[in-house]
């Protein structure tokens, strides 16, 4: 087990490039399974998340191989379709080889998924698609079962929003028969992105990025060479680390365009942002003002980044107001930052926050991926010395964190921890 250890006070500067995303390449990476020969993908983050998926196709029969940042998977000879719950345990989007595997081969068994534990995610709205679609579904110990000669188009609506759900969907019915219209889908950039995949592989998606997604169907898809767009969380996240250390950070490798909703807020919050040419520059200033935000779908305020945006909250000289719409049990790092001197209230899925708070050096824990970032960042500005344990959650969606930081000017290094 390891744990990270930083000294706070330094103000980061200089230039800091960001990884694939995390949430596009579990997806894309899935939508190899409905071709048969070698995809080539580029830009993939060494990531415990992308690990998992990687070897969960290497389960399902795929030769898996490539070097730093590139992934070659070829499908040409899958063998079973089965993902087993030792490898779904720890991941959710384990659950996005259902929809491929169905709709490619006419049958899967997958495990209910995992993941942090932020509240319920339940895949209810996957299989109600997949039974629209044809499929028939049976539960059994815990395993979701799916069969289908061949899936056939349909119209589906989605009872709530769901990023999987929409890209698992997408996915089977690329190779269905006739067209399919998913209402209510999410617009998520992520999403998009799968798309323009799917559409290179000969794929006939039309609408990703809106809420009204039609697919009509085809016989086969085909292998492809594709380049994995920016992680816009991670790109969130250093931004907020200039702001919060009144730094001034180049962030590069970032599409702006995506991060709208997190460069009002700083903006709010008075951090001064100008978009150039290479990426984004966040200038930290001395007084930080409060700013009120909800978590929304895309294109509203992520849901990934609202406790690292409480931190900058807690350095705010005034009272805001968090609001966390997406998960019902997304405020678990409050009490933890709550150690290092924060005032934060919850009362259901509301956080208040009243600063500034002189944050003070504490050994803390980590209990999700968003969670884990918040943390480090806490510890980037607190007195003293920071101590986070179970980084392990860092690792599934942060690609060397933690090297990145200290490029900028942190004192921050990773170390053998005792949890």
């Amino acid at each position: 087990m390891q744990k990270i250890i930083i000294k706070g006070g330094q103000k980061l500067r200089g230039e800091v490039r960001v990884s694939g995303a995390k949430n596009a390449a579990l997806p894309i990476l899935a939508s190899s399974l409905l071709a048969t020969g070698k995809s080539t993908y580029r830009n993939v983050p060494a990531l415990g998340d992308v690990s998992t998926m990687k070897k969960l196709l290497a389960d399902l029969g795929a030769k898996v191989d490539g070097r730093a940042g590139v992934a070659n998977i070829d499908t040409s000879q899958i063998t079973k379709f089965e993902a087993p719950y030792d490898l779904v345990k720890t991941m959710r989007a384990s659950a996005l080889v259902l929809g491929p595997l169905v709709g490619r081969y006419g049958e899967a068994r997958v495990s209910l998924p995992g993941g942090c534990a932020i509240g319920a995610r339940p895949i209810d709205q996957h299989l109600k698609g997949l039974t629209a679609l044809g499929a028939r579904i049976e539960l059994e110990h815990g395993t979701v079962m799916a069969r289908a000669r061949r899936l056939r188009g349909a119209t589906i609506v989605f009872d709530v929003v769901t990023v999987t759900g929409t890209e698992n969907l997408m996915m089977a019915a690329t190779l269905a028969r006739g067209r399919t219209t998913l209402e209510n889908a999410a617009c998520e950039p992520e999403v998009e992105e799968l798309a323009g995949v799917l559409n290179k592989m000969g794929a006939r998606v039309h609408g990703a990025g809106t809420s009204l997604i039609t697919i009509e169907g085809v016989d086969e898809l085909h292998p492809l060479d594709h380049a994995i767009i920016p992680d816009r969380i991670e790109a969130g996240t250093l931004m907020v680390a200039a702001a919060i250390t009144r730094g001034n950070v180049l962030v590069r490798d970032c599409l702006p365009d995506h991060l709208d909703a997190v460069l009002a807020k700083l903006r709010a919050a008075g951090a001064e942002i100008t978009i150039e040419k290479d990426g984004v520059r966040v200038r930290g200033r001395d007084e930080i003002r409060p700013a009120d935000i909800a978590t929304r779908p895309y294109p509203g305020f992520p849901t990934d980044m609202q406790a690292q945006f409480m931190v900058l909250m807690t350095l705010a000289r005034g009272q805001s107001v968090l609001t966390e719409t997406i998960f019902e049990n997304r405020f678990m790092h409050v009490p933890e930052l709550s150690r290092m001197g924060a005032d934060v209230l919850v009362d259901g899925r509301t956080a208040v926050v009243r600063g500034p708070t002189k944050l003070k050096g504490a050994t803390v824990m980590a209990t999700d991926l968003r969670a884990s970032a918040c943390l480090v960042l806490a510890g980037l500005v607190a007195e003293g010395t920071t101590e986070v344990l179970r980084v392990y959650h860092l690792d599934r969606g942060y690609e060397r964190l933690e090297k990145k930081l200290r490029a900028l000017g942190a004192d921050i290094r990773r170390a053998k921890g005792s949890l």
